[in-house]
């Protein structure tokens, strides 16, 4: 069953089989929440469905990451809820258009590497705050639909016991056999088990109608003006950002899991255009799903192949097979998204306590909690990239070093060590001696890095304190940037043959 495709860039070597079972099995796993999304919106559920075939299909053929799943997400559902009791579903769709412009200029830019500032703690935190909220979500289908009173005796029973068979078959089908992915096993046995013995148990159909059309294109009607612009740009821009945000960090989690690099801009690029795409066919907009991603992965797939059979099959579903589809027991689904949740969570990072630094765990923790009580996902990263940040200026301020020593000549000499930067300039300037130094003295920066404009300034401040007093200062080893602005602090600059190396990021290949 293994063949070699090649569609657009990737040579992938393809099992057909577990590809196109792991799509169908991603397919069904996506209907329920393509739903939950839409309604979390305030959206129809067909704006979720049609998103998530939109979404699905564009990355799955364009996307940077083979194996990925893009669709609907609860992510973009927050940032857009307000916008949509407010000003109603087409400033949604000429919102989701813009973000997805704003993803393509993103990816054109090459702002995909910023993803390399993320701090592991913060991954860690943004991938256990997910997995909470994947679980979270999971406790509402123990409710009675109707009065929304939590499930009670036989009905919780059947509905408990149905939602362990489906965890025990994908904890222990894969023991046994690979052959067939087990989620979708699970999903059959329970769907048998219900039909067989005449279980009355909520199904899909009870949460909403999945039937509908080919998504239909129009262009948003909302008025083309500056007023509307100012209204849904800021949304936009939120969206664009919480979709690149999730979706290159599931992006790097699945390279982890599956030991490949993917492309990280050209992922952007089709982000952007699968959200622009969405916005012109009635869909709700998105972007990567970790949950989803994780059971196409978990189920063996790894080309592109599986995400094109689950945003086809998804398609047939709402336009052909609802009346089946809605049969589908929610027990299986939702002991399928718990098992999601539990192989989401980073179980090793709980034994990282007492081992980490403080700063690190702090990290963790408070992206975990952003991500679990504010459903921001952009903002959870933001707090964690900060803190490190910070907790990194920190640090690296107090290693600013002087070795100090005098010549033959009675000429000073002052060799620093560390960066100079806004963080260490006070420790600097404590170095310095300006009224007992000699007449000429030397800060040799072979070892050191002025680093930015609060380091240029204290550069210029120390160089005029020694000219007041009649004292001239040689300034050895700066960079040319450095030198260009220190001229006009009128000091005597005496460069070295061997000034500061040039430091070069690598060559971002990913395009």
């Amino acid at each position: 069953m293994e063949r070699y495709i090649n569609l657009f860039d990737f040579n992938q070597k393809v099992d057909y089989k577990i590809e196109i079972l792991s799509g169908l099995t991603v397919a069904l796993a996506l209907v329920p929440e393509a739903v939950a999304f839409a309604f979390l919106a305030g959206l129809p559920p067909l704006t979720g469905l049609y998103a998530a075939f939109v979404m699905g299909i564009v990355t799955a053929i364009f996307g940077g990451r083979p194996g990925m799943i893009s669709g609907a997400t609860g992510a973009v559902a927050v940032v857009i809820v307000s916008l949509a009791q407010s000003h109603g579903i087409e400033y949604i769709f000429a919102t989701v258009v813009l973000a997805g412009l704003f993803q393509v200029a993103a990816g054109v830019l090459r702002l995909g590497k910023l993803m390399r500032l993320v701090p592991h703690p913060a991954i860690f935190g943004f991938v256990n705050g997910l997995a909470i909220i994947i679980f979270m979500s999971q406790l509402d289908q123990f409710r009675n639909p109707a009065t929304g009173d939590w499930l009670s005796g036989q009905s919780l029973y059947l509905f408990g016991g149905l939602v362990l068979v489906t965890m025990l078959i994908i904890w222990g089908l894969p023991k046994l056999t690979k052959a067939v992915p087990a989620s979708l096993v699970s999903i059959l046995a329970v769907f048998g088990i219900v039909w067989a013995f005449g279980i009355d148990t909520k199904t899909v159909g009870d949460m909403a109608s999945i039937s509908g059309g080919f998504p239909p294109f129009h262009i948003p009607a909302v008025p083309f003006t500056f007023e509307t612009l100012q209204i849904i740009t800021p949304y936009a821009l939120v969206v664009a950002g919480v979709g690149l945000i999730e979706s290159l960090l599931t992006l790097n989690i699945i390279d982890e899991i599956t030991e490949t690099r993917g492309r990280g801009n050209k992922e952007a690029v089709a982000q952007g255009a699968a959200n622009i795409l969405s916005g012109f066919l009635s869909g709700m907009g998105g972007c990567a799903m970790l949950g989803q991603s994780l059971i196409n992965i978990s189920a063996g797939a790894r080309a592109r192949l599986s995400g094109i059979v689950a945003a086809v099959m998804l398609l047939v579903f709402i336009m052909f097979g609802s009346s089946l589809i809605e049969l589908v027991p929610m027990a299986a689904l939702t002991g399928l998204m718990i098992m999601v949740a539990v192989g989401t969570f980073e179980w090793a990072s709980l034994r990282t306590f007492g081992k980490m630094p403080k700063s690190d765990l702090l990290v963790m923790v408070l992206v975990t909690l952003v991500t679990i009580f504010l459903h921001n996902l952009a903002l959870a990263v933001i707090v964690g990239v900060i803190i490190a940040a910070l907790r990194f200026a920190w640090e690296s301020a107090k290693r600013i070093r002087a070795r100090k020593r005098i010549d033959e000549h009675g000429v000073k000499h002052y060799e620093i060590y560390g960066p100079l930067f806004f963080g260490s300039v006070a420790v600097f300037n404590e170095k310095f001696d300006v009224l007992n130094d000699p007449d000429e003295i030397v800060i040799n920066f072979e070892e050191s890095r002025v680093v930015d404009m609060s380091a240029i300034e204290a550069l210029n401040k120390l160089t005029e304190r020694y000219n007041k007093v009649g004292k001239k200062v040689h300034l050895k080893h700066l960079s040319k940037d450095c030198r260009r602005l220190l001229d006009k602090a009128g000091a005597i600059i005496e460069v070295n043959v061997v000034d500061d190396p040039t430091y070069k990021v690598a060559v971002d290949q990913s395009f």
